[in-house]
């Protein structure tokens, strides 16, 4: 039986994880666009407090060593980089309450979180990265979306660690007001403890009623499971 050819192309899954670059931003910058921002956010899928955004401007001389998705590094390693980030790049942050979320939803209440750090960069953004599918509406200049941008740009790394620290250390600081929920363990996302002290103590000002189970319909409060992302 004659030997099967090897295909001269890899598989379609059998790639190199990620790694974040510069080469979006310097592309921008060819196209006449500078500075270039990155933009990211966290917090969509909690049960409570705010979702943080973040746009970060990197110097290209002094660009942090070890950026990638927030969600990628270790708690210490975020907060180590956090510093590096706030001490060498332009950052600007803007947060979105539970209250503006449940009055909206929360894919409009991160784009205008994102929108709002984006517009109050002290250094004006010529261009923007976005992690996800969408650009904030309402922006001084054109953007592009990434999918995975925060595993492909290191402008959008900076932004998701910035947002991520920030939310938690936000958290943090709720768990000393609230505490029968246990937020600084979990920062708000919907685990049993969380969904324990529910039960126990009912909703607080930081819960997003307009998610479930805290979601009540015409036959009470709803029960099934909410997607975190």
């Amino acid at each position: 039986m004659k030997p099967r050819t090897p295909p001269d192309s890899p598989l379609l899954f059998d790639t190199a994880p990620l790694v974040p670059d510069f080469r979006l931003e310097l592309k921008a910058r060819k196209a006449g666009h500078w500075p270039v921002a990155g933009a990211d956010e966290a917090g969509r899928g909690p049960l409570a407090g705010p979702v943080v955004a973040a746009a970060v401007i990197l110097d290209p001389r002094r660009i942090p060593e070890g950026l990638n998705d927030s969600k990628q590094l270790s708690a210490q390693r975020r907060e180590e980089l956090f510093v590096q980030i706030l001490a060498t790049a332009t950052v600007s942050i803007a947060s979105s309450s539970s209250t503006r979320i449940d009055e909206t939803d929360i894919r409009k209440a991160s784009l205008d979180a994102m929108r709002r750090a984006i517009c109050s960069l002290a250094i004006p953004a010529s261009y923007v990265l976005t992690d996800g599918l969408d650009v904030p509406p309402g922006l001084d200049c054109p953007g592009q979306a990434v999918v995975k941008g925060d595993a492909r740009s290191v402008s959008i790394a900076a932004a998701s660690i910035v947002a991520k620290v920030t939310r938690d250390r936000m958290m943090a600081r709720a768990h000393s007001v609230f505490p029968d929920y246990g937020f600084a363990a979990h920062v708000g996302y919907g685990t049993a403890q969380h969904r324990a002290g529910i039960e126990r103590h009912g909703p607080c000002s930081l819960h997003r009623m307009s998610f479930r189970p805290l979601r009540k319909t015409e036959n009470g409060p709803e029960t099934d499971e909410l997607l975190s992302e």
